[in-house]
């Protein structure tokens, strides 16, 4: 009998459960992709929104009159001031505060919906919440689209627009993050989480691409395409997401709990449980990072403890119970300025290149997409880094402390040529988005299931809804402050970003001390967990 062809045999030497959690780890990489996908057009549209005349070729002009003629653009185009050519409102001198404000109303949405999303999400099933998420950011992206092709020259209306969207989207990170917690447990989640996390370069990549190529001719399905992109990856998700193993009875590789969690009268384990376990090795982030105190082990004051639903269900953590998680106010103010910084770079790089190196917004949409690749290579190492140390918040202040002083080299050799600019956008990209990469997968996942949670596995959502609400904060802050910052020049933005590192590094200097501080403790030395 002859023997399997070898690639047969490669397929069929993993187990059902490797094949399920491979399939939930792609399928949660495109989702959140798209989501990304859908946010980038409107950095690619700006310098299109509003350009100098003076950098209008003839055979532009020539190109757009014809296009015009067979209906390509809007049969009435909004007359423009005689010295800037560009779409009404954005074509006046006030172009930079005008669109720094669209983003603001994009994130600002974005950031209080999303302390909201994560308690609802827990409370919903995940793949209805999430697709009506990429349903409405779907069709409220395209909406802003339509706006070209109607000539709709209203600002209130692109706000409006930019709104709601935020709003929406805030349906994917916790409902994304808490469907891979489910399926992949703690021991190299620092590496998976990384790699995983790509999702977000790669739809930036993609969204730069897919905006770029229709910015000069038709801006309006700059948003059109990624909107319907969006929308198809809904029903994609509505057919195929699978929330949790236990759903299709596969094994779970995060921890399981004993029945005492399980029970309403006796949902925690006895003091001679806990005493037969006193000499287990905990978790390396239990001895050292999520500490409360001086001590080396976990204070009684963080044990969670939460009242059961309905005699046998663990109940959804509080807002103010998931603050209390240790180390969670700590992350979520890094990330609050780690994330300002990266998406100043979303919403600004393609239209600070524009003006640096001269390109058109074409051009410069492409180059962008450099940042977002070494935000590939920078979220795996860190994930690699803080996998290999066990210290998350030391691999985030070390990349933290080498971004300021690139963000400065960056700002001074960016006008020498187009090979400086492309050197510096891929080591910025690598040392801005590693700890932004770090905090919003890996760290936010631990805090959800850390072990003063008693196992509870509902809060991970509420948790990384508040990292990632907290973060959100700094992201409509960055883009609307480099709108205003902006006009006095760009060294200044630059300047902005740099502070705004050295604050995220001052937000984990209490966790890096207890990192290190903590090297060496023998782990049977440990305080195990009591009961209150």
């Amino acid at each position: 009998m002859a023997r399997l062809p070898i690639g047969i045999r490669f397929l069929v030497s993993f187990s059902r459960d490797q094949w399920y959690r491979a399939f939930t780890f792609f399928l949660t990489f495109l989702l959140y992709a798209s989501f990304h996908l859908s946010r980038k057009p409107i950095s690619i549209v700006k310098g299109e929104l509003h350009k100098d005349c003076a950098a209008v070729t003839e055979g532009e002009v020539q190109f757009n009159s014809l296009s015009k003629q067979t209906s390509y653009l809007p049969p009435q185009q909004a007359p423009h001031n005689g010295t800037d050519c560009g779409w009404v409102p954005f074509d006046k001198e006030n172009y930079q505060q005008l669109l720094g404000a669209l983003d603001y109303s994009f994130l600002c949405a974005y950031a209080v919906g999303m302390y909201l999303s994560g308690i609802i999400g827990e409370r919903l099933p995940i793949r209805y919440y999430l697709t009506f998420g990429m349903l409405a950011s779907g069709a409220f992206t395209a909406l802003f689209g339509l706006g070209y092709f109607y000539d709709i020259h209203s600002f209130g209306f692109y706000v409006l627009t930019q709104i709601i969207n935020g709003l929406v989207q805030t349906t994917g990170w916790p409902s994304v993050v808490t469907c891979l917690g489910n399926w992949f447990g703690k021991g190299r989640r620092g590496l998976i989480m990384g790699v995983w996390n790509s999702h977000t370069s790669v739809g930036n990549i993609l969204g730069s691409l897919i905006a770029g190529y229709w910015v000069s001719t038709c801006w309006g399905l700059s948003f059109v395409v990624p909107g319907a992109i969006v929308a198809a990856m809904g029903i994609v998700c509505f057919l195929f997401l699978i929330e949790h193993p236990k759903d299709i009875r596969c094994s779970s590789t995060l921890s399981t709990h004993s029945k005492a969690y399980e029970t309403g009268t006796n949902r925690f384990r006895t003091q001679k449980q806990i005493l037969n376990e006193k000499n287990k090795p905990l978790d390396p982030e239990a001895q050292c990072l999520l500490l409360s105190d001086g001590s080396s082990g976990v204070h009684p004051n963080h044990v969670i403890i939460l009242p059961a639903e309905g005699g046998n269900a663990m109940a959804a953590i509080s807002f103010t119970g998931a603050l209390r998680i240790p180390g969670v106010i700590e992350f979520s103010l890094c990330l609050l300025f780690a994330k300002l910084v990266s998406y100043t770079f979303l919403f600004w790089l393609p239209l600070y290149i524009t003006n640096v190196d001269h390109l058109d917004a074409q051009k410069a949409g492409v180059l962008s997409t450099l940042f977002d690749v070494g935000g590939i290579f920078g979220g795996i190492l860190a994930g690699l880094i803080s996998d290999r140390l066990e210290k998350r918040a030391s691999t985030c202040g070390l990349m933290l402390l080498l971004a300021a002083p690139t963000l400065y080299v960056f700002s001074a050799i960016s006008k020498m040529g187009l090979e400086a600019t492309v050197v510096m956008l891929l080591l910025s990209g690598a040392l801005v988005s590693g700890p932004y990469a770090l905090i919003t997968t890996a760290v936010s996942a631990d805090l959800g299931t850390h072990k003063s949670l008693k196992g509870n596995a509902h809060a991970l959502a509420t948790v990384t809804a508040i990292i990632d609400g907290t973060g959100s904060v700094g992201a409509a802050l960055g883009p609307l402050l480099a709108g205003l910052i902006s006009p006095s020049g760009w060294n200044n933005v630059f300047y902005m970003l740099m502070f705004a590192d050295a604050c995220a590094l001052l937000c984990l200097i209490r966790l890096i001390h207890k990192e290190l501080g903590c090297t060496g403790t023998p782990a049977g030395d440990q305080v195990p967990f009591k009961e209150h």
